[in-house]
């Protein structure tokens, strides 16, 4: 599958995320456990699909060098991290566990995944 293909795929698949996520909240009541795991994946669908376009595009237009060549594989998993990143936080914040050491330890940690994976290349 082609790049540009991909990139169609995810935007066609943020405004369904998004837009189911709104009838989800919208016809759904969050009286169990089942209703808030299937929002937060609807979350992190409509997330992922919104930022990994974003992400392709600013790498491609700001971070061209010999060293890193941007790809949709590349922009799909920084969009799951961010989109994670996220979830992570809103389900602490749910729980009423957030705090901000919390936030900057979840974001330390998809930065040291994103490092890792870059190195590996």
């Amino acid at each position: 599958m082609s790049n540009r293909n991909a990139l169609y795929i995810l935007m066609i698949l943020a405004v369904i995320g998004w837009g189911g996520l709104v009838l989800f909240t919208r016809f759904v009541p969050p009286h169990m456990l089942l209703a808030f795991v299937a929002f937060f994946v609807l979350l992190g669908v409509a997330i992922t699909s919104t930022f990994s376009p974003v992400l392709y595009f600013l790498s491609l237009r700001f971070l061209t060098s010999r060293g890193y060549r941007a790809s949709v594989r590349h922009a799909l998993r920084q969009g799951s991290l961010i989109a994670l990143c996220v979830i992570f936080n809103l389900i602490l914040l749910a729980l009423h566990s957030w705090n901000v050491f919390t936030a900057i330890l979840i974001l330390g940690i998809a930065i040291v995944v994103e490092v890792l994976s870059l190195g590996r290349k």
